[in-house]
């Protein structure tokens, strides 16, 4: 069996060593990797004959050269901050590889549908990790849904999605903490639930008529969304403050909920091999590819550009309960 060979952009990233291990685990090749830091000792762990790179130039010729010998690199893994997305998916299809990408893929609806073109052009293929689809608690509810859907196709479900990530001074300083990197908390958090949501539930019915913001700021945001088959209150936060009793108690600094029709569903286990998972389906030729990401990025551009709603008889109880309005 031929040894599959990677290249990973973005080394020093918070996300790269899952990918690191999801590249060992399926018994892959990590042949090369570029972070411009080179606190890279993670590669140790996994890949410490992998050749490394702080500059983009050397990095492109050292590619240039294995696509052009009897190693060839077969996929490239982007870890990158989230706007440099689209030109680095763009580099590894001109370099004849096959892309899997972090969330989000791109920042803006118009990215997906020229990459969309852009891939045609090759023989190659772009995945994005969307981890949460292959979640067995997720799939469990996606399952669920469609056999009351299926005795009763007008069924409309009610979720209130809440999900608090706590994260330090740092965060504003970085990247992430600039709009225009990052996407804002919207993309930057809440890509991979929205994602969920609608892989569960269908497209929204109407982005322009059915999508409202009630709050929107640089720590936290909430609105309500209409998908075919649910409406939706959501809250994402990235302030430790806005975290509940019960989550302080037990002294964590995240909460994830999903109130599914007063039912509250459980996932708060069963990450650690997800990455793995979608690595195994991606080398199956089962990833998820440009057309599956798209809906996430339209809707998380969405939620970003529109103004925010006066608070009407439909919001996140999280946004009176904190007094945030």
């Amino acid at each position: 069996m031929k040894n599959i060979n990677f290249a990973l952009l973005g080394a020093a990233g918070y996300v790269a060593p899952k990918h690191m291990d999801a590249i060992k685990a399926n018994n892959a090749n990590l042949s090369c990797a570029l972070d411009p830091k080179d606190s890279v000792g993670i590669l140790d762990s996994y890949f410490p004959e992998a050749h490394f790179f702080v500059e983009f130039e050397r990095f492109e010729r050292h590619i240039s050269k294995l696509q052009n010998s009897s190693t060839p690199l077969d996929y490239l893994s982007i870890c990158t901050p989230n706007y440099l997305h689209d030109s680095h998916i763009r580099f590894g299809l001109q370099n004849q590889m096959d892309v899997i990408c972090e969330k989000p893929l791109v920042l803006n609806p118009w990215n997906v549908q020229d990459l969309i073109h852009y891939e045609k052009n090759t023989a190659k293929k772009v995945y994005n990790i969307l981890q949460l689809r292959l979640h067995p608690d997720i799939i469990a509810l996606k399952n669920r849904v469609e056999k009351i859907l299926e005795k009763n196709p007008n069924k409309r479900f009610m979720l209130d999605l809440t999900y608090i990530t706590s994260r330090g001074k740092w965060y504003f300083v970085s990247w992430k903490g600039d709009e225009s990197k990052s996407g804002g908390i919207a993309t930057n958090i809440g890509i991979h639930f929205f994602d969920m949501l609608q892989f569960i539930f269908g497209m929204p019915k109407n982005l322009t008529n059915h999508t409202k913001v009630h709050l929107r700021k640089e720590d936290v945001a909430s609105g309500t969304l209409e998908l075919e088959h649910a409406d939706i209150r959501w809250f994402l936060s990235i302030n430790e403050n806005h975290l509940p009793q019960i989550a302080r108690q037990n002294n964590k600094r995240m909460y994830r909920s999903i109130n599914f029709e007063g039912e509250e569903i459980e996932f708060s286990s069963g990450f650690e091999n997800l990455h793995k998972k979608s690595y195994e389906e991606i080398l199956q030729g089962r990833g998820f590819d440009l057309t599956q990401a798209q809906a996430g990025v339209i809707l998380t551009h969405q939620i970003r550009t529109i103004s925010p709603s006066q608070l009407d008889t439909e919001y996140h109880p999280y946004i009176k309960k904190l007094s945030l309005c």
